[in-house]
């Protein structure tokens, strides 16, 4: 469990309980009669040490400074757990500090799976130790992924019936057996993944956690308690480095660039969490200790961050606690973690959904998501429809696991379990996948490549298995006498199953080529709506826009004094993960400039307006009464070679002046407008390829006076 109460506040020590992973350990002690018989606690008494006064007046000393933590309310375990065992070392054959030791490896973030040894000794060398001995072996066997060892001793501990001041109570119990019993048959068939260390560039010896990306995975931003962040304080609470938010950049060779601190402009001297980051990686959601814990938002203005904002109360309760956040890739929606309406909450923390530009209540996810067990870390995956988050809840193998929805039907899919070992049955919390779905990422405690204390993970998820396959050539192996065909298993390789096109680039001036902030609208043209509106880095021009499958997309980029550029994506329902880099170059408003409509369409071999079109040809109608008055424009029709001259040549007329007559159908002075049909006379790519053919079948407008 998280122990809140141990930190200055719930935020910080969620993240400082994340992801224990289980410790493979080589000893293991039997806890049966003869083995108890032959062993007996030693106690730090002067007959027993009478050899050594001053190492045992030390170690008692360091006995009595652990206690003062153990016994505080709250406990403070792992401020007590240095002296224990520092008392440890000069008699390791006491059964109590043995057992406070075990107690405060349990209370530890990242640390609970080495309680295993101690509280085993300890119960070798007295049973009676404690009354609460069976159920904190079972908590620390259970943390090593020792499911049916764990289930026994969970059951020696069940309290009996009607027994009072129990710490822990049988619904308590009832539910840990139910989770070793998840385990148990999650590790049966475990998840094909490579869990791998992100690296030094990243990862310091102090804890890193709870990473956001970008949707291309290009930025990284992470939370960290390591020496040099802003103000460079340590927290009187617990001694460690208060946290802050720290940013990395991928390299050309998917290498990790040094992290860097964000600066106080976002960092405070206090504690300061990153718990959110739009897929275009303009805005991030952060946590502040003000109050019960609210959430900030900050917006990236060219290479710097400004000073995060309060969200609101439609989203921060007055005494209510929220911890975690997520954009939906339309960044209208907003999905957060709070314990805020007891009315409508299904228990603890659960997930709400929220429109940020409207004025409703925030709603809650429901009974499919929400248990009456915590909920957190909240991600919303770039397709719109995949959420994964962490739950206490559901078939969770100890702790928090992450688990994954899909909104299908109007509803939401019953939650999966990543499985092991992805999860564990120590807390996993905060977990981001890449819009491609190949890459997750997550805070880890990992004894066999960890750098320090929590680090940065990056999980590539695997397909499924692929069978044996005979190599073509014999690999003879043994002797000639018995020759034996090797069995060879093609390698793992990742998937990409994700239902999302990623698109992006650089906008520019097309003369000076400089970088340019501008408006991105993203329109469902069968809706003939603006569902998402974005703008590009003004430093950098960079844009980044998440289109989920299943959508005629019409992408319009305009900025005052250009004329606006449109690009059209059909992307069908079902179509895979695919990543476009488009740069646009924006034409100012001059006398000669052209524009292509790319989201003008018409009926097959026809004039007709499509009612696609609707969208563009309304921009179209604003640029000319609202926007330029004056504009006189020529709309011109274009065609491939493929067909007849004539033909092709009248087509293209008859649709240039469809377009005409929806415009001054919409208001358009008639003198303002031509028309011209220039079939394939015109070409902007060579007609060898359905490719070019496609370019040169297109809509224009000229700007033929200002």
């Amino acid at each position: 469990m998280i122990l809140t109460s141990s930190y200055p506040a719930n935020f910080v020590a969620l993240r400082h309980a994340f992801l224990g992973r289980a410790l493979a350990l080589s000893v293991a002690f039997s806890l049966g009669s003869a083995l108890l018989a032959s062993a007996q606690s030693v106690e730090f008494t002067k007959d027993r040490f009478s050899g050594d006064k001053e190492g045992l007046k030390t170690a008692q000393k360091e006995i009595k400074l652990g206690d003062e933590w153990y016994d505080a309310d709250p406990p403070r375990f792992e401020q007590a757990l240095p002296h224990y065992l520092a008392a440890q070392q000069f008699n390791p054959n006491n059964a109590r500090l043995n057992y406070r030791i075990g107690h405060c490896y349990l209370g530890s973030a990242g640390l609970k799976a080495k309680a295993l040894p101690y509280l085993q000794k300890a119960y070798q060398l007295d049973p009676q130790v404690d009354a609460n001995v069976h159920y904190l072996l079972g908590r620390a066997l259970h943390m090593n992924a020792k499911w049916t060892e764990a289930i026994a001793e969970y059951k020696a501990a069940q309290p009996p019936a009607g027994a009072k001041n129990a710490t822990a109570t049988q619904n308590d119990i009832r539910k840990k057996i139910q989770e070793c019993e998840s385990g148990l048959a999650l590790q049966k068939n475990p998840t094909r993944a490579f869990i791998d260390n992100v690296g030094p560039a990243v990862n310091s010896v102090a804890a890193d956690y709870g990473p956001v990306i970008t949707a291309d995975e290009s930025v990284m931003l992470f939370t960290s308690r390591r020496e040099g962040g802003t103000g460079d304080d340590k927290d009187p609470e617990t001694g460690g480095y208060f946290e802050d938010i720290w940013m990395t950049q991928r390299n050309a060779d998917g290498s990790w660039r040094p992290a860097r601190n964000l600066g106080p402009t976002v960092n405070t001297k206090g504690h300061d969490a990153v718990v959110a980051l739009a897929p275009d990686g303009q805005r991030l959601i952060t946590y502040v200790e003000d109050g019960a814990g609210d959430l900030h938002e900050a917006s990236l203005k060219g290479a710097e961050w400004r000073k995060p904002q309060e969200l609101g109360r439609r989203i921060n309760g007055g005494q209510s606690h929220e911890s975690s956040a997520a954009y939906a890739p339309n960044g209208r929606t907003l999905y957060f973690v709070s314990n805020g309406s007891v009315e409508s909450g299904r228990g603890g923390h659960d997930i709400w959904r929220l429109d940020i530009e409207g004025r409703g209540k925030a709603e809650n996810l429901g009974s499919v998501i929400n248990t009456p067990y915590n909920e957190d870390g909240i991600f919303v995956h770039p397709d719109g429809k995949t959420i994964y988050f962490s739950s206490e809840g559901h078939n969770s193998m100890g702790g928090y696991d992450i688990f994954r929805s899909e909104w299908k039907n109007g509803q939401w899919t019953k939650p999966e379990n990543l499985g092991w070992p992805i999860n564990t049955p120590d807390d996993d919390v905060f977990f981001v996948l890449s819009a491609s779905g190949r890459h997750g990422y997550y805070s880890s405690t990992r004894e066999d490549d960890g750098l320090g204390s929590r680090d940065i993970y990056q999980i590539t998820f695997l397909g499924p298995e692929k069978p044996p396959v005979l190599s073509g050539e014999d690999q003879l192996l043994a002797s000639r006498a018995a020759p034996l065909r090797e069995t060879l298993l093609a390698p793992p390789v990742a998937i990409a199953s994700a239902q999302v096109t990623i698109l992006k680039g650089v906008v520019t001036d097309a003369d000076s080529k400089a970088p340019l902030e501008a408006t991105i609208d993203l329109v469902d043209n069968s809706l003939a709506q603006t569902i998402a509106s974005f703008q590009s880095n003004s430093q950098s021009g960079r844009y980044l826009v998440s289109l989920p499958s299943g959508t005629n997309y019409g992408i319009v980029v305009r900025k005052d004094g250009y004329l606006f550029h449109s690009e059209n994506f059909d992307l069908p329902a079902g179509a895979a993960y695919a990543q476009v880099v488009k740069d646009i170059p924006l034409k100012k408003l001059d006398v000669g400039a052209k524009v292509v409509l790319n989201n003008i369409f018409f009926d097959f071999n026809k004039a007709t307006l499509r009612k696609e079109s609707t969208a563009e040809l309304e921009r179209m109608v604003q640029l000319l009464t609202t926007e330029y008055p004056n504009l006189r424009i020529e709309i011109s029709g274009h065609t491939d070679n493929v067909g007849k001259a004539e033909y092709n040549k009248d087509l293209s007329q008859r649709r240039a002046k469809a377009v005409v007559d929806y415009l001054t159908g919409k208001g358009v002075a008639a003198a303002r407008l031509t028309s011209a049909g220039f079939g394939d006379t015109q070409p902007v790519a060579p007609n060898t390829t359905d490719a070019g053919r496609q370019l040169n079948r297109r809509t224009e407008f000229k700007v033929v006076a200002k």
